[in-house]
This record gives C-alpha cells, structure tokens and sequence, in this order.
C-alpha cells in the first residue's frame, strides 16, 4: 500500500509540474494576449491588453483614435501619424520600459512635466513630419523598476491630458493589387495595419542599453510606413536607425529619389553603438518611392534584405 501511495504521489508531481511548465510556455508566446501571466497587472494599470513580441517584449499599442491628422490635405491613418506604445522588458524582479507618446502642441508640457515628477525619464521630444495639422510631436520615455508601478505613472500623465488611444481598425480582407507590389520593390515582407504597409527592417549589429541587449521588437529598428493613395500612389513615412556614418549617405539617397527628411534625432541616451533616427516623407507614385527607400536602406548596416518575394 505504501509503495502504491507514493507511486501515485509521484505520478501526481510529474503531471503538475509539465502542467505547470506548459503554462508558463504559453503565457509567453510572442503575438499572444498576455492575460493571467506576469504582464497582466501591466495591462489592468494602463487599461488596454498587451501583446508578446519575439525577444520576450511586452508592448502595448497606445495609438491614439482621438486626433486627426493631415498633411497636404491627405489624411493620415492613426498609425501613419499618432502611433503611440510603451514596451516591457524583464530584468529579474525589474523591468526596462521604453515608451512613445504622440502629443499635440499644447499636450506636451503638461505630460512631460507629470511623467518627469512621477520619477519616468524624458529620453527625447522631436517632431516628425513637417506641415501636418495639427502640429505633433513625439515624447519618448523610459524607466526600469516594477512594470505595473511603471505602467500606473504612465496612466496618470496620459490621463492628465485625456488622452485616448484608437480602437480596433477594419483590416482588409487582402492587400489591394496596385500596393501588393511593394515588397518586391523593397525586398522585404511587409505586415498590413491599419491599410498601412509596415516594413521592420533590424540592423545587423548587436544594440545595447545599459549594458542590457536591445531585440528589433524593442522599436530599435527601421521602420517604413506607405499609406495607399489610390492610382498607384502612397504617403510614406517612417525612420531609418543610423549609425554617424549613415547619416549623410541615406540622406543624399532619399534626397535624389524625392524623398524629405523631416527630422534627425536620437531617441535613447545611453546606447551602444550611438544611433541616429532619421525620419522622412513624402507622397507620389509607390514604386518609385519604393524603389528610393530601398537605395537608402542599401546605405546601412541592416540584416540583408529578401529579393524577389511573389505577390501574396
């Protein structure tokens, strides 16, 4: 009987402890909702659901739906102008955020000095475009201790201005023809948000911060945004990540394809090697564009590009 008892003791152990594993394994899966796992008391302090991303980040898409934006009398979709997150990652007990907070012109002083007294560092304020309606600028913000702590002070300064961020958005059901193009011409796979083309494109060398290696998924990447237009033509924006010695050559390639640069800045203050982010726009025909990001990302130390990708 004793020997019955513990066999079935064991047995009971085994089955808990591969119970126990499997959860902790799919509460961590990138791209899933993280509710009931570590990040969950993040979500219910800012009140929105986050997502796992590849590289264990914990990001929580803060795009705000309550600001319209135009430029050129082309309206802009949320992502295109207001994209806003704050992103976790683990260390031990703690949590490195980085953060990136759209606020209109008046917004800025209130929210910067709320987020400074609540002890969150200001890592840069920069603007983007140029000539959109109503001016915008970008807070980017960043701090290490307990996420939910840090969560709940980044919830009181957006609260401090009412800022609202954007609702689910209707995704097509398939690519529209005329844009499916694109990642031929830019050789690499886009992401569809929105109806906007999102091209991530990382950079080959190891980034750190603090001492504290930085994966793509952290926004330490290049992004490209193209907003279709109709008629074979976008709106395209975004940042290229640069080292010093890029700069000038990715200037001069978007430059000669039409291409303008709206802003050049860093974003972090304490990175390994030092970057630059290089923002842009501009409006015409998709391939041409296309075909001009590409030159300019051929410029950098970027994790080489796919060619030749089929139409999906």
């Amino acid at each position: 009987m004793q020997l019955k008892l513990s066999y079935l003791a064991y047995t009971l152990i085994a089955i808990a402890f591969i119970s126990l594993l499997f959860g902790f394994s799919q509460a961590t899966k990138p791209g899933q909702h993280s509710v009931g796992s570590y990040w969950g008391p993040v979500e219910k302090a800012i009140g929105k659901s986050g997502t796992m991303l590849p590289g264990g980040v914990f990001k929580v898409d803060l795009t705000r739906g309550d600001v319209a934006v135009a430029v050129g009398g082309v309206r802009l979709k949320p992502v295109m102008a207001t994209d806003s997150w704050v992103s976790f990652m683990r260390m031990g007990d703690e949590a490195m955020m980085m953060g990136d907070i759209v606020l209109t012109s008046e917004e800025v002083g209130p929210v910067q000095a709320k987020l400074s007294a609540e002890g969150i560092d200001i890592t840069a304020i920069h603007n983007t475009l140029i000539g959109e309606s109503p001016r915008l600028y970008d807070l980017h913000i960043g701090g290490r201790g307990d996420p939910a702590m840090l969560a709940t002070k980044v919830r009181i300064a957006l609260d401090t201005a009412r800022i609202s961020s954007a609702g689910e958005s209707p995704r097509p059901e398939r690519p529209a023809p005329a844009v499916g193009q694109l990642d031929r011409a830019m050789g690499s796979e886009y992401t569809l948000e929105d109806g906007v083309y999102m091209f991530s494109i990382p950079r080959a060398e190891r980034i750190t911060v603090d001492g504290m290696e930085m994966p793509p998924s952290m926004d330490v990447a290049t992004m490209i945004k193209l907003q279709p237009l109709g008629d074979g033509n976008v709106a395209a924006t975004g940042d290229f990540l640069l080292r010093p010695d890029e700069v000038q050559p990715v200037i001069r390639a978007l430059n000669e394809n039409g291409i303008e640069v709206t802003a050049l800045h860093s974003h972090m203050l304490v990175e390994e090697p030092r970057l630059f982010m290089l923002h842009f726009w501009a409006m015409g025909d998709e391939n041409r564009l296309a075909n001009g990001l590409r030159l300019a990302l051929n410029n950098t130390n970027s994790i080489p590009i796919k060619a030749g990708l089929a139409y999906r």
